[in-house]
């Protein structure tokens, strides 16, 4: 079996502060990929993009710059508007960068990039495979099952959904059954957040080179 290698991966998940950006920073070393964040929202403090970076070490070219960089710690729309500006769609376009690119997304799926789009539909533009984040604790089976009810109505290809949090087993077997999707790993809480915790985590927890087995 080959080795999974897609050319574009996005990361996205059931709500903001899941814990996208360091998933993403796991599937860059696991894929030794390049990064994208489209769209930024808030440039207090370090950006997804410069966590990533200082997580993975890896080299700055491969750290694509976002799109749009936003003021304000708020929805795409809100933050653009207060900045005078309006995101377009035909701006954000996947990049044309060698190997794999992980394309981490904007809070939940439904969050509106402007009056006229949705995060979720710019996905189903791209249609590039994509990895859904969610937490493994109490309320993530309404909130899982209804992003992949939403990224099935617009025949999204769902590689499967990662949960993140302290295990619970009884959550994964509920999400398999009902979403008819893999719980493709769990990733713990990590008390020492580095590159060599990171690294063990996904050799370990993600082994996503075998991801290519997933239909």
């Amino acid at each position: 079996m080959d080795e999974f290698s897609p050319r574009h991966l996005i990361v996205t998940g059931t709500d903001t502060g899941i814990g996208k950006t360091v998933l993403s920073a796991m599937l860059v070393l696991g894929l030794d990929a390049s990064y994208w964040k489209p769209v930024q929202s808030g440039l207090d403090g370090e950006t997804d993009s410069e966590c990533v970076r200082r997580l993975t070490g890896v080299a700055s070219g491969r750290i694509i710059p976002e799109a749009y960089r936003l003021t304000l710690p708020r929805s795409p729309d809100q933050s653009a508007r207060h900045d005078g500006i309006m995101i377009d769609p035909d701006l954000l376009r996947l990049p044309d960068a060698p190997g794999t690119v992980i394309i981490e997304g904007a809070g939940g799926l439904m969050v509106p990039l402007s009056d006229e789009l949705l995060q979720i539909d710019l996905f189903a533009r791209w249609h590039a495979p994509l990895v859904l984040a969610a937490r493994t604790g109490l309320g993530t089976l309404n909130h899982t099952l209804l992003s992949v009810e939403s990224l099935r109505a617009r025949n999204m290809p769902l590689l499967g959904i990662i949960l993140i949090g302290p295990e619970h087993p009884g959550n994964v077997r509920s999400l398999e059954r009902w979403s008819n999707a893999p719980v493709l790993a769990t990733i713990p809480h990590l008390e020492r957040l580095d590159r060599r915790e990171l690294g063990e985590v996904q050799t370990s927890r993600l082994n996503v080179k075998n991801w290519g087995a997933v239909s």
